[in-house]
């Protein structure tokens, strides 16, 4: 691994004043970017280069000229320790430990929480919905009367009440009852309807004496905690646990109304039975890695059909090849909110929610809104850019004076305005 302590960087600086064909809008000359080649590179001084807006393909390593290019690349940064997972990520997470648990997709889609079968009782009775402005006195008669005064109402309003299955009309159907469900739902409201609401009658409602109604997640997690605890009972310290039960009871009461992080999605304990395992490894990019070599294939299958399907290539364009050259072969040796996005003029990273409405007018966009800032990181001494000439490493006040033939200046002060001062002074510019 190379490290700042380490071998330095070795980089080989091309420009790039000549356009060339865009993977993105299918432009023939329209990408515009600088490129160099990365003989080596530490990972300190590649974090620097992203944070000034490169980027790289395998070993060759480019900046987009932003201001010029067809497709302009922002350089986006994801904060993974304050990552905050949306209601789509944690329905996601349940779905695969739901599926890890149980192995069989369909019944993990057949399953639902307690709530979401009512919810969807509701939603098959189709009530009719009404504006505030539409809504009549009579409308606001109560529905839930008990059976005799609905009975003498009947009567009285309509003279005969009929029954057919689980449907009962009263007034014109003024009141349906929906099949299997019995859910009282109202109908289109006549003019000549009566009761529909009462509030309940002194003495009905609630019973205080038994306990209150709690979520089914909150039961099944005590559940679980007590089934946990009760297993654990047989071992040396099953006493200090059953001492502890009240205590863990309670500290999980306490956190079920916090919203849940990322962990207690990932870190949750599957049953002893589960039919599936999931295993992430980090492999090493290395033919001579067994592990790697076993799942290259799968990888690279991976590879072709994603570059097929997002970026339209043919199967030619995406091989085996192509694969190692693109994410295999790397200079570096060794190491979905809250996102930023690099402002490509002073290079200081912005709220991606700050840029959005700015891109929406413009393709390009200076990102921070501060007119009088520059960038902080700007080659301010040329003479300092370090220069590997002739396996002697050197600065470039220095090989200047020693170089014979035409003057490179140009496209040394190029390189490292682009790379900044900080990085020019510790990469080593080849210059042959």
């Amino acid at each position: 691994m190379a490290t700042g302590g380490g071998s330095p960087s070795i980089v080989e600086f091309f420009g790039g004043e000549d356009g060339y064909r865009c993977g993105y809008c299918r432009s023939d000359t329209g990408n515009l970017s600088h490129g160099m080649w990365a003989h080596s590179m530490t990972v300190q001084d590649y974090q620097d280069l992203i944070d000034r807006g490169w980027r790289r393909s395998g070993k060759y390593v480019y900046k987009p000229i932003m201001n010029q290019t067809c497709c302009p690349q922002y350089t986006i940064r994801c904060r993974a320790l304050q990552f905050q997972a949306s209601k789509s990520h944690k329905k996601v997470l349940k779905k695969m430990l739901k599926f890890i648990s149980k192995g069989d997709a369909s019944k993990v889609a057949s399953e639902e929480e307690p709530m979401d079968s009512h919810i969807e009782d509701v939603a098959t009775c189709d009530f009719p919905h009404k504006s505030e402005s539409q809504v009549s006195q009579s409308d606001l008669t109560p529905l839930a009367v008990d059976q005799a005064e609905r009975v003498e109402n009947e009567d009285k309003d309509s003279g005969e009440t009929k029954e057919e299955g689980n449907v009962q009309k009263v007034e014109s159907d003024s009141v349906q009852i929906c099949a299997d469900k019995g859910t009282p739902v109202p109908a289109e409201p006549s003019h000549s309807a009566k009761a529909v609401h009462a509030p309940p009658k002194p003495g009905k409602g609630a019973d205080l004496s038994k306990p209150l109604c709690r979520k089914a997640k909150d039961i099944r997690k005590e559940r679980k905690l007590q089934k946990l605890l009760q297993n654990q009972m047989g071992t040396a310290e099953g006493s200090q646990l059953q001492g502890d039960q009240a205590f863990l009871l309670q500290n999980s009461k306490s956190k079920t109304n916090q919203p849940k992080n990322i962990e207690d999605f990932v870190f949750v304990p599957l049953p002893d039975d589960a039919r599936h395992k999931l295993e992430v490894r980090l492999v090493p990019v290395s033919f001579e890695d067994p592990q790697f070599k076993s799942s290259f294939n799968q990888s690279a299958t991976l590879f072709a059909k994603y570059q097929m399907s997002v970026h339209k290539d043919t199967p030619s364009d995406c091989g085996e090849n192509e694969f190692t050259r693109f994410l295999c072969d790397s200079p570096l040796e060794g190491q979905y909110k809250p996102s930023d996005l690099l402002c490509p003029e002073t290079y200081v990273w912005t709220p991606i929610e700050q840029c959005l409405p700015l891109l929406e007018h413009s393709k390009y966009s200076r990102f921070n809104q501060d007119g009088k800032a520059v960038d902080e990181g700007r080659l301010k001494e040329l003479g300092r850019v370090r220069v590997l000439h002739k396996r002697t490493v050197m600065p470039y006040s220095i090989y200047k004076k020693r170089r014979k033939g035409p003057s490179d200046e140009a496209s040394v002060q190029q390189y490292a305005s682009l790379v900044g001062q900080t990085c020019s002074e510790r990469m080593l510019l080849f210059r042959s």
